[in-house]
């Protein structure tokens, strides 16, 4: 394949892998699939090629389309195991914040109920709310008709706007204010501080550090606040486990609150919070090694500020 060929491909690498990750909620599976399409531009006969940007577009549309459907996929899935992968903000996979839409559908929040749409309309939702496809656009990406793309998108929209949990914009400065708060309430291993800071209807989740097979989920506040306080109280055995004793950063990942738990440049865990009217709505827990890779990539190439907790 000749330069000007590679350079092509190589000047819509980000959009690229901003819309996979946004279709498979992974950044594993995202590369994959720009990487799967960089096989099919090296196979293609470019020439036939009226607009790369289009061509590629469809393609990896097409490829993640055949990921979300394949058996693997929904074994995946369905098998209670599965948080969409968190990236820290400045990650060029992220893709588009211009807009609200934009910042929301690469939201944690949204991107775990994208979860619950049809391949076809996430596809949908997707193009058009992040990156602004016409009607005419999706319907040629995805072959079917204006029409059909109208209906799959009012589908998409009404599911993922009537959910609840789905968390609110929230001023940066609050945002952080109600993070350090739930931090020094989950410190102090007082429940009735932490009850105060979530709403009625919180959910705490987390992955359990990749030991468990299935999610663990939490759903009233008190229970929330038990397993928080638990959690959050520094045990030789946890450090251990982590490969030292962490320090504890805030960070801002998909658009969204979190804290950081960082040994030696390494991130060991990470919490991440949907914030709804001043309260914590969202709580999840996030420790398996793989879905942390990227995270700690990024968060090798920035200076962070220093820790809330130096030492954890």
């Amino acid at each position: 394949m000749d330069s000007i060929a590679i350079d092509r491909f190589e000047a819509s690498r980000n959009r690229l892998a901003s819309l996979a990750y946004r279709l498979l909620g992974s950044a594993v599976d995202a590369e994959d699939a720009v990487q799967d399409a960089f096989l099919h531009w090296q196979a293609a006969d470019r020439e036939q090629v009226k607009v790369p940007e289009a061509w590629l577009t469809k393609v990896v549309t097409n490829l993640c389309l055949d990921r979300l459907r394949s058996a693997q996929h929904r074994r995946e899935r369905t098998a209670g195991n599965w948080l969409p992968e968190p990236l820290l903000d400045g990650d060029p996979m992220l893709g588009p914040a211009d807009t609200f839409e934009q910042r929301e559908s690469v939201s944690l929040a949204v991107l775990t109920l994208l979860e619950r749409l049809t391949p076809v309309e996430r596809a949908v939702y997707v193009l058009r709310e992040a990156f602004s496809y016409s009607h005419a656009e999706v319907a040629g990406i995805l072959e079917i008709t204006e029409s059909a793309s109208q209906q799959h998108l009012h589908r998409a929209r009404h599911r993922i706007t009537s959910a609840p949990h789905r968390g609110r914009q929230v001023n940066r400065a609050s945002a952080r204010s109600i993070v350090e708060e739930f931090l020094a309430a989950a410190s102090s291993g007082r429940t009735e501080r932490l009850v105060a800071l979530l709403t009625d209807n919180a959910t705490a989740i987390s992955d359990g550090a990749g030991l468990t097979e299935t999610l663990l989920q939490y759903n009233t506040p008190q229970r929330i606040a038990t397993i928080v306080r638990g959690g959050f109280k520094p045990t030789p055995a946890k450090r251990r486990f982590a490969g030292g004793t962490p320090a504890i950063h805030y960070a801002e990942v998909n658009g969204g609150p979190a804290i950081l738990f960082v040994v030696d440049e390494q991130i060991v865990g990470a919490v991440t919070f949907d914030i709804t009217n001043g309260k914590i709505a969202t709580v999840r827990g996030i420790a398996a090694p793989a879905r942390l890779t990227r995270l700690t990539t990024t968060w090798r190439r920035h200076e962070p500020k220093a820790p809330l907790v130096a030492e954890w």
